[in-house]
């Protein structure tokens, strides 16, 4: 670990008054890196640049946020499952509200979240709940994207995790129901009814079905209800065709 104004500190140190002023330079460094958490230069950087570090639970939501707008376009799904992620770790509303600034701060894709994610090595259970929300954001809308895929297991490599275990959290089910074509009028048909929608409902009215039906039946949800792990993986699975039939609907469709 490069404790940067231990190393400023040294070298300014020695400028002055050689060795013994190199020593007092890095335990005065030193004390000031404990002091403000830095852990590297990179790090620093970022502080100098005003963005202040961001906490464990923010740091999830700017993930999230630069996830949404990887393609471009933040879609109704995306919001949803932010919602539900706040559920999910039951915050409280000015947690609430901080979680909503750090998902916009993540769609500016100014942060170096390498340096926010490197200080998570230590932490693989932190890490891990914050690899399997960002797969949830990434199927939000149905279909996990290459650029989508691609950053999760870049992120997950800033946090030390090899490549096949980042996507080993990913469901290959899901992956396989949404490379699946709508090829069939019997499976548009059965999409519509999971969702409870007609062929002629307006988007609006299949994307708020397609939401309340993802709220109501979210495993996270189920499980903070006290349900039992049947009860739970029912609900999973019935996410799962959530998400299938509306990436059918839509694309059939053609909305985002």
């Amino acid at each position: 670990m490069l404790w940067p104004f231990t190393v400023i500190g040294g070298g300014v140190g020695y400028a002055i008054a050689s060795i013994p002023g190199a020593m007092l330079g890095a335990l005065l460094g030193q004390a000031l890196d404990r002091r403000l958490h830095v852990q590297s230069l990179a790090e620093l950087r970022e502080r100098v640049s005003g963005r202040s570090v961001p906490r464990d639970d923010e740091l999830i939501f700017i993930l999230l946020g630069r996830l949404a707008k990887s393609e471009g376009r933040v879609v109704d799904g995306h919001i949803q499952q932010a919602r539900i992620e706040m559920q999910r770790l039951e915050m409280s509303d000015p947690a609430k509200r901080r979680a909503i600034a750090a998902f916009n701060r993540g769609k500016d894709g100014r942060d170096n979240l390498r340096v926010h994610l490197t200080r998570l090595k230590p932490q693989p259970n932190a890490a891990e709940g914050l690899l399997r929300a960002c797969w949830r954001m990434a199927w939000a809308d149905g279909r996990a994207t290459r650029v989508e895929r691609e950053l999760i297991v870049l992120w997950g490599k800033w946090l030390g995790w090899p490549a096949d275990k980042v996507e080993g959290l990913s469901s290959g089910e899901d992956e396989q129901r949404a490379r699946a074509p709508a090829s069939s009028a019997g499976e548009y048909q059965e999409a519509l009814r999971l969702l409870g929608v007609r062929s002629d409902s307006e988007p609006a009215q299949i994307k708020h079905a397609y939401r309340r039906l993802l709220s109501r039946h979210h495993p996270d949800k189920v499980a903070g209800s006290g349900a039992n792990q049947l009860q739970v993986r029912d609900a999973t699975e019935r996410t799962r065709e959530l998400h299938n039939a509306y990436a059918v609907i839509r694309d059939r469709r053609g909305f985002r």
